[in-house]
Order: C-alpha cells, then sequence, then structure tokens
C-alpha cells in the first residue's frame, strides 16, 4: 500500500509542462527522472522524487513506462486543454486499504451530516476571515454566529446546502463588489471572473482528489456530495474549506493587475482564454496551491485518521 508522509510530501513539489504547438512534446521517465522532449530533444527533466503532480497542458505523447513509474513513484498526472480546462489524469493510488473503504462505505446518514456540519462551518468561517482582512466586517460577518448554528443545527442535507450556498453568494457578492462582479457561475465562461475560479478550483480539486486516493480512499464516496455518476464527491468535500485559498489568489491577482482582459477573447459569448496566455494563470494558482500545501496534506491525514478512529479524533480544520 502506498502512502505519502509529511516529511516526503513537505519536498515535493507541483509541475507544470506546456506543450508547444507544431513540434512532438513526449514526458517519459528515465533514471528516475522525469524527462520532457520537444522534437527528440531534452527541454527539462526532474527528479521523479521531488515531483507529487505534474499538470500538462496541450497535445502530447506518453509512454507506457511513464503510467507504471508514476505509479511507483506516486506521481499524478493531469492533462489539461490550453484553456485548463482537465481532460483526463493518471492518478497514483493506495491499492487494497479495505478497512478505509469499509468505514468510508459503512457511513450513515447521522455520520454523514456530522462531517458535512463541521466542513461547512469550516468554510464559511474561512470566507468571514477573508472578509474581515478586506475591512468588510458586515454582512456575512455580523449574520456569522446565526449562520454557523443554523448550519450545527441543520437536520438534512438539503438545509444544509441552502445554508452553504446562501452564504457563499452573499460571500462573493462582499468579496468582490469592487472589481465588478455579477454571480458565481461555473463552467458557463460568462465572464473572466469566473473563467479563473474555475481554473484554480479546478487545479485545487486535482490536488486534493491526488492526496486522498495516496492515502487510499475511493474519492467517488463523499459525504456532504452524495452519489453522483462520475462525480469525485469525496474530492469536492474535502476542497470545501481550501477553496478561500483560491478566492484570495484571484482578488490579489486581480489588484495587482497581474489578470489581463486582453488576454481572453469573446466567442459565441462565452470567454476563452487564448493557448499563449495559459501558463501565466496556470502559474498563479499553482503558486497558491505550493504555499499552502503542508495545510492540505495535514487536513487529509486528519481526515484519514479521523475516519480510521470512527470519529473519536477531532474533525480536521483549516484556518486561514
Amino acid at each position: 500500500m502506498l502512502m505519502i508522509s509529511l516529511p516526503d510530501f513537505k519536498e515535493k513539489q507541483l509541475l507544470f509542462i506546456r506543450a508547444e504547438r507544431g513540434v512532438f512534446n513526449k514526458i517519459k521517465f528515465q533514471n528516475d527522472n522525469l524527462v520532457f522532449l520537444k522534437d527528440d530533444k531534452v527541454i527539462n527533466r526532474a527528479s521523479c522524487h521531488k515531483v507529487f503532480g505534474a499538470f500538462v497542458i496541450g497535445d502530447i505523447t506518453i509512454t507506457s513506462g511513464l503510467m507504471r513509474d508514476g505509479v511507483k513513484h506516486g506521481v499524478s498526472f493531469f492533462f489539461l486543454k490550453d484553456n485548463l480546462e482537465t481532460y483526463a489524469s493518471i492518478g497514483a493510488t493506495a491499492e487494497g486499504h479495505f478497512l478505509l473503504r469499509g468505514r468510508q462505505y459503512a457511513w450513515n446518514e447521522e455520520t454523514e451530516m456530522t462531517m458535512a456540519r463541521h466542513l461547512i462551518a469550516n468554510k464559511v468561517t474561512n470566507q468571514c476571515n477573508l472578509l474581515k482582512e478586506r475591512k468588510k466586517t458586515d454582512g456575512l460577518c455580523v449574520d456569522l454566529d446565526t449562520t454557523l448554528l443554523a448550519i450545527q443545527e441543520a437536520g438534512t442535507s438539503e438545509t444544509l446546502l441552502g445554508l452553504e450556498g446562501n452564504a457563499s453568494r452573499r460571500f462573493f457578492e462582499e468579496y468582490y463588489s469592487d472589481i465588478g462582479w455579477v454571480r458565481r457561475a461555473p463552467r458557463t465562461k460568462g465572464d473572466i471572473h469566473n473563467i479563473l475560479l474555475d481554473i484554480g478550483y479546478s487545479m485545487l480539486f486535482n490536488c486534493v482528489d491526488a492526496l486522498l486516493r495516496l492515502h487510499g480512499f475511493d474519492t467517488y464516496k463523499g459525504f456532504h456530495h452524495k452519489l453522483f455518476f462520475q462525480r469525485k464527491s469525496l474530492a469536492c468535500d474535502i476542497m470545501e474549506p481550501f477553496r478561500c485559498v483560491i478566492d484570495r489568489q484571484f482578488l490579489k491577482s486581480w489588484n495587482l493587475k497581474q489578470i489581463d482582459p486582453s488576454d481572453f477573447t469573446r466567442e459565441k459569448g462565452r470567454y476563452v482564454l487564448s493557448y499563449e496566455h495559459s501558463r501565466k494563470y496556470a502559474e498563479l494558482f499553482m503558486q497558491t496551491i505550493m504555499d499552502n500545501k503542508e495545510d492540505l496534506y495535514n487536513y487529509v491525514h486528519g481526515f484519514y485518521r479521523y475516519v480510521m478512529n470512527e470519529g473519536s479524533t477531532d474533525f480536521p480544520l483549516f484556518k486561514m
């Protein structure tokens, strides 16, 4: 069974590989190194012992050895379109952890609600902490105690989802009020704000999913997000308290004018990020995820201990 330790994870990095158009791009393992080639010329290499995940943008050739050695060394690969939308992945995973899977699938409704209340209370508290950073202490922050009490008293998943959705709507409206925010509309690509948040959340999701799999979880079995065809519901759950990391980076980048509207084009009513500028935005979010990688690990590992000890340890908490 493969499981990564914190000292090992501290040494790991995310790798960004951008395939070039008009040339033969290839990645392979060679002498315990991940090697990137263009037209059979080595462009760069990285020790597999230093890589946790590799984000590959554009068309590229991979080998069976890459998949075999990637799993062996705990390296996950995420393949992205030019607009940074993930279309496939190859993930390392801890196989055969039947005790963990058994406990995961034995969750009853009461257990799932208890975990979900902890999760959403953590998320909403972090949203308030971000608002306080921006000196926006009215609105959601004024009602925080009332909202948290309602979350703790929520008796059904539907009620909890409604409370979470209302809190998030208010958070977005208040936090992004100075930058022309309209509304959160995932995957619609109706404006630059939503495109970039989708990119950041997607990269965060992939990292959380990879960490969960390295601990042996079935990431399709969640507790707040319920079972749904081809949705990795547990990864959707565990990333919730960390969304604020992406929210903060997006606003910071906007205010620092690192986001250039001319990098985007409008096609058939939807905004599209140009291929030439995709690297810049991937690196913005990749860096902020790496800045919080130890917190990510501790949260996932804390959740693992919580499940294995059947709730006798504290549910993990991530504080901004």
